[in-house]
């Protein structure tokens, strides 16, 4: 079951719905067989069970009891947050089990679990939400590897604000009479994104495809470091209108060059060079440990701004 992006429900709808933190993680349901197995299926529908072997014991957490659960897969940080970009190394090892065993030690994950489908050879899903919450959390999964973290009913504004304060991805809404829904993207889910906004320095672009053709398919963005250079942090590919598209293909080709602006330049195929002039606001959730903005979105052209008045100085690399 999968959840709808929106916002907060009404104020006076607010005790009908549950919050959940949303984990920046890789979605995974368990299949406990009630012999001491699990099998780890990914939402592509691919078995991973092999790259995490530090949830094999999950499967004999309930003895002969099987069971259907749903949860993230999470690799967190020393602050206790997900950390999506350590998470990839060890998504990729399905078929390594050596090297899989190695990064378990050396990065292990945790299993946020957050909801059961089917137990002791019963479908629960025409159960209301609430119900499954509460037969999840007496089955007591909290392990090293794994956990049912609670779910706070009402005070929804305070729940995201908090998710907000910590850093967090965001927040999960639903209702507590909803039913799963597999495979659905349920309104009864409702999924808001913590997005972070700001300035940004234009100093390429990327040549559009098939409809996009001759104009900018996403354009090469940077910030100033603190000794003055343009350090290149991203590539922003959406977030414009068709007039706004071309406009900006005309702003782009006026200010060419044949210099990369950035220090060091990325290793971009195909990127077309501009001096640094304009300047833009973006949105994105995140940003990697080597300080690139992860989903960034284009909100507008800053012409209000000079590329020596935008933003701050550029924070070094997460350490």
């Amino acid at each position: 079951m999968l959840a709808t992006p929106g916002t907060l429900p009404p104020a006076g709808q607010d005790a009908r719905w549950a919050y959940e933190t949303k984990q920046d993680g890789q979605r995974v349901v368990a299949y406990l067989a009630g012999d001491g197995s699990v099998v780890l299926r990914a939402r592509s529908g691919d078995i991973v069970t092999a790259a995490y072997p530090e949830l094999l014991p999950l499967g004999g957490t309930l003895g002969a009891t099987a069971a259907v659960l749903d949860g993230e897969v999470l690799v967190l940080d020393a602050h206790g947050r997900a950390d999506f970009q350590a998470l990839q190394s060890r998504m990729g090892l399905t078929h390594a089990p050596r090297r899989a065993a190695r990064r378990a030690a050396e990065a292990p994950v945790h299993l946020a679990l957050f909801d059961v489908m089917h137990l002791a050879g019963h479908p629960l899903l025409a159960l209301p939400y609430v119900r499954r919450r509460a037969i999840l959390r007496d089955l007591g999964l909290d392990g090293e590897y794994w956990s049912t973290p609670a779910a706070l009913v009402g005070h929804g504004a305070e729940a995201l604000h908090a998710t907000r304060e910590h850093g967090l991805e965001g927040l999960v809404c639903k209702r507590l009479d909803s039913v799963y829904e597999p495979g659905v993207r349920s309104r009864s889910w409702i999924k808001i994104r913590n997005m972070r906004g700001e300035d940004v320095i234009v100093g390429g672009w990327l040549p559009g495809r098939g409809r996009l053709s001759g104009l900018p398919g996403a354009v090469l963005v940077g910030q100033r470091t603190p000794a003055g250079s343009l350090r290149h942090v991203g590539a922003v590919g959406t977030g414009w209108s068709e007039a706004e598209r071309e406009q900006l293909a005309l702003l782009l080709r006026k200010l060419a060059s044949d210099v990369c602006p950035f220090t060091p330049a990325p290793r971009t195929a195909d990127a077309h060079w501009v001096l640094p002039r304009l300047v833009g606001e973006v949105r994105y959730s995140t940003r990697t440990r080597a300080g690139l903005l992860r989903q960034p979105s284009w909100l507008r052209l800053r012409q209000d701004l000079t590329p020596e008045e935008s933003a701050a100085d550029l924070p070094g690399p997460p350490t």
